[in-house]
């Protein structure tokens, strides 16, 4: 099988394809014949050797690969050669062929194409985690997502309104505005205004009623950070995802205390070691309500493994269009 190879941690340019033998599956575990794998911000980390959870060389990269069962380890009696699952494997995803225990394959539901279920994995479980069981949303909250048209961004926006909140969008391009309301805003925090330390509190009170947001969901930090823990509403929930903006930002806890807030923070691959059973939960509330006709798959762009470059340079340099998705058996375009 042909498969993306790390031998050595690097720059994206130094990435080989290989021609290396199909992987057996042992006990518990099952081969995948992989259809679509989703390239994320995650796996730049990983390739330049930068994140905090590294599997020992050689190693393919790629989370949470989709695909079809092409064999049974071992032991297996809760799948079948021909089921259509979403994985979550940490790696293994940019290849033809990946192992993955048994355990960690769910059905994909009639009608989620393998490309729209890769587009959707990472990016709707870390969302609803946040969202969900970090943020502990109610009907009727009001959520405020940072980075709203991002793929994090973007799930958040379309599960607040599936589960009843008033979901403010943040942005800083105003070309993305229509897309995010699409996606279920029902109104727009602008992060691009000047001093944003004030205007933004102002802006979400103004929508608010002077209250502020319930529910923060911050994948930027930085700035932003700085500005946003300002609008939260008295015992609001801050939820820290990422920090895509660049610094990590520092927080005085006298201004937790006196708002009688929480800070937290996602981090989901946690959830998929420590807590399987909520992680089978939050897949499960997604593909219902997307069965529901409640959410729906974000934009995509494909490319040939052998396009691996291009597609993570796109996502490196946020010229992205949509998600980007691998599709090993495609050929290069």
């Amino acid at each position: 099988m042909q498969a993306v190879i790390i031998r050595e941690f690097g720059s994206i340019d130094e990435l080989k394809i290989e021609e290396v033998p199909d992987p057996v599956p042992a006990a518990g575990q099952v081969l995948i014949d992989v259809q679509a794998t989703a390239a994320n911000f995650v796996d730049l980390l990983v390739i330049s050797g930068k994140y905090q959870f590294l599997p020992p060389r050689p190693f393919s990269p790629g989370k949470l690969p989709t695909g079809t069962v092409a064999a049974l380890g071992e032991g297996v009696s809760n799948l079948k050669v021909g089921d259509r699952v979403l994985t979550l494997a940490e790696h293994g995803g940019y290849a033809e062929k990946a192992v993955v225990a048994a355990k960690d394959c769910f059905l994909l539901p009639d009608g989620l194409s393998f490309v729209d279920a890769a587009a959707m994995a990472l990016a709707f479980d870390t969302a609803w985690f946040a969202l969900c069981e970090r943020g502990r949303a109610k009907a009727g909250e009001t959520v405020l997502v940072l980075g709203a048209s991002g793929g994090v961004g973007l799930a958040a926006v379309q599960l607040g309104k599936a589960y009843g909140l008033k979901v403010l969008a943040g942005i800083a391009n105003s070309q993305k505005a229509d897309m995010v309301r699409a996606a279920g805003a029902d109104a727009i925090v602008d992060l691009s205004v000047p001093d944003l330390r004030d205007n933004l509190r102002e802006q979400v009170h103004a929508l608010t009623g002077g209250a502020g947001a319930d529910i923060v969901l911050d994948p930027l930090g930085d700035d932003i950070f700085d500005a946003a823990i300002r609008a939260v509403a008295w015992r609001g929930r801050y939820v820290v995802i990422g920090f895509a903006a660049g610094r990590i930002p520092t927080l005085k806890v006298n201004y937790v205390m006196l708002k009688n807030m929480e800070v937290s923070g996602v981090q989901v691959s946690d959830y998929r070691k420590r807590a399987p059973a909520e992680m089978a939960h939050c897949l499960a509330e997604i593909f219902r309500l997307y069965q529901e006709g409640r959410l729906t798959a974000p934009p995509v762009a494909t490319f040939a493994l052998a396009d691996v470059k291009t597609a993570l340079h796109q996502l490196q340099d946020r010229t992205a269009r949509g998600r980007q998705i691998l599709i090993p058996s495609a050929k290069k375009g």
